[in-house]
């Protein structure tokens, strides 16, 4: 369903059994939020997010006739799907009463949520939405929005400032604002760069990883430098990322498994631990050589190079270690 004919269908007749998914969880949350209103159901409700998800309990809940003579209304959340003979009882149950309502918000790959799309079927009485990242354009109209209705002075430029520090993250942005709005008088751009913290060293972590897994990096090494960070910061941060795969690279050579804790010294996220032992595993030793002499003469030239040739040689430098994996 396109988000338009859904918004239709919210002024008039709600779909009682939703599947939402995609990548804006910003307008997702405000859905669900809106069915929390117009079903007056904030008392009565049931929300399983992750692994609290128990068929069961979501059956009895709706099986149920409301203990206040209400709705009730059952939220999912998580990133694992629910089978399907599961889902198709749960909208049956549904079906069965106008007080029962089923929204799912299903977190994983929007890819894989094709398959749940036949399950909320409108002859079923369900439906789906998936819901696309907004522009820039449209976020920062969102976050005028936001503005206005806590009464904080900002204006377009600040806010279009305050998206690129963010890395277009809406829904960080929209508690920065709830943060911002205690200043007394207009917030401008010197004032979000005092007090909210960039999120470009994640935007580094996430450019190392491109680099290794051979993606696009030029728009990403672009918007770094937009947000401050110089050439040399950047050039420190891939020394050192390439350092660690060289140290989970050695350990799985000599032990065969990967443990962060004995690498490093401290324990990774488990997700983050496996990442970066694949990206070891794919890379050979001499790749590895050739890689560290390349960034130690580019860091030579760059400290006797002006700005503008320092930022020329940053491109090319890291578009190059493609070229040895």
């Amino acid at each position: 369903m396109y988000q338009r004919e859904f918004e239709n269908l919210l002024r008039s007749t709600p779909p009682r059994a939703m599947l939402f998914y995609g990548e804006n969880s910003h307008l997702i949350n405000s859905y669900l939020q809106h069915y929390i209103n117009i079903t007056n159901a904030s008392d009565s409700l049931l929300t399983l997010y992750f692994e609290e998800y128990s068929f069961e309990r979501a059956k009895s809940y709706l099986s149920q006739s409301s203990l206040f003579g209400g709705i009730n209304l059952l939220i999912i959340k998580r990133d694992k799907k629910i089978p399907k003979k599961e889902l198709e009882l749960l909208i049956a149950l549904v079906a069965k009463s106008p007080d029962n309502f089923l929204l799912f918000n299903y977190q994983g790959k929007a890819t894989d949520a094709k398959s749940l799309q036949s399950v909320f079927s409108p002859k079923k009485g369900a439906n789906w939405l998936r819901v696309f990242e907004p522009n820039i354009r449209e976020s920062i109209a969102i976050l005028q929005k936001k503005a206005q209705s806590i009464a904080l002075d900002i204006d377009y430029y600040a806010l279009q400032h305050l998206m690129l520090l963010l890395n277009n993250n809406l829904t960080l942005c929209l508690n920065e604002l709830n943060k911002l709005a205690i200043l007394e008088g207009k917030v401008n751009s010197k004032d979000i760069d005092r007090l909210v913290y960039s999120t470009a060293p994640l935007v580094i972590e996430q450019l190392l990883i491109d680099i290794f897994e051979k993606k696009p990096i030029i728009e990403t090494i672009s918007k770094l430098l937009e947000l401050g960070e110089d050439e040399f910061s950047i050039l420190r941060s891939t020394q050192f990322f390439v350092n660690q795969i060289f140290l989970f690279h050695s350990y799985i050579k000599l032990h065969g498994t990967i443990d962060s804790k004995a690498i490093l010294g401290y324990k990774l996220p488990k997700q983050i631990e496996e990442q970066k032992g694949n990206l070891a595993l794919k890379i050979k030793s001499p790749s590895l050589l050739q890689i560290f002499e390349h960034l130690l003469n580019v860091e030579l030239k760059m400290k006797k190079s002006s700005g503008a040739n320092r930022e020329l040689l940053l491109y090319g430098a890291l578009s190059k270690i493609q070229s040895f994996l």
